[in-house]
């Protein structure tokens, strides 16, 4: 288990717990002042609970268990709290096994290709919690409902979604052409979610389609 400590929760980049789970870190836990109790009047604790809520659901999406990455508040005078906290994470993170096998992603070369494809939009998803994910609660819960609600359900699809099976496809087309067939089975949509988005990167001109070999390529 790796332990790395900061002033401040909301100092810990996405990109942080992406390189770590990237590394083949099973579990990240963050741990951090408890809400409405910030030792710096940054909130940087509720800047964090944004950012895991959001990720969470992002892992959900490409098919990682969201209970690899958890966020938990406590003071720093709760110590007992904190290896309670800690023993749960661990004992949970052991339940379902190494990152990927636990979830059935026996291809280490695809998890790979997942977490490069989200870790290549972390600026622009900085952009989105920034703009439209910044939602200020007083409590957990009231957290957890947003999260869960269809407001951000909208969003997530809108903003997060169709950008990330766009970021997947651009990687896996780095590696050779492929058929639209292929490509969902890379990435696990639909052959027709997949030529939408095919058809999206094509006005862009970021693909193209080879008539010779019947594949997708990059432009």
């Amino acid at each position: 288990m790796k332990l790395i400590r900061v002033m401040c929760t909301g100092r810990i980049d996405a990109g942080h717990v992406l390189r770590a789970f990237s590394k083949g870190t099973d579990g990240v836990l963050i741990a951090g002042c408890r809400l409405g109790e910030c030792n710096y009047i940054t909130h940087g604790n509720y800047h964090a609970l944004n950012m895991v809520l959001l990720y969470r659901r992002i892992f959900e999406h490409i098919g990682l268990n969201p209970e690899r990455l958890r966020i938990e508040f406590m003071s720093g005078a709760e110590g007992n709290l904190y290896v309670e906290v800690v023993n749960n994470f661990v004992n949970k993170i052991k339940e379902l096994g190494p990152l990927g096998k636990g979830e059935g992603i026996e291809d280490e070369h695809q998890l790979k290709l997942k977490l490069e494809a989200v870790t290549k939009m972390v600026p622009y998803l900085r952009l989105v919690e920034n703009e439209r994910l910044r939602p200020h609660f007083e409590t957990l819960e009231e957290y957890q409902a947003f999260y869960a609600g269809e407001e951000f359900d909208r969003i997530f699809q809108e903003l997060v979604a169709n950008k990330l099976a766009i970021s997947q496809i651009m990687l896996i087309l780095q590696e050779k052409p492929l058929s639209t067939a292929e490509i969902s089975d890379n990435i696990g949509l639909t052959p027709s979610e997949v030529s939408r988005h095919l058809n999206s990167s094509a006005k862009q001109r970021l693909v193209k389609y080879d008539i010779s070999q019947k594949r997708y390529l990059l432009a």
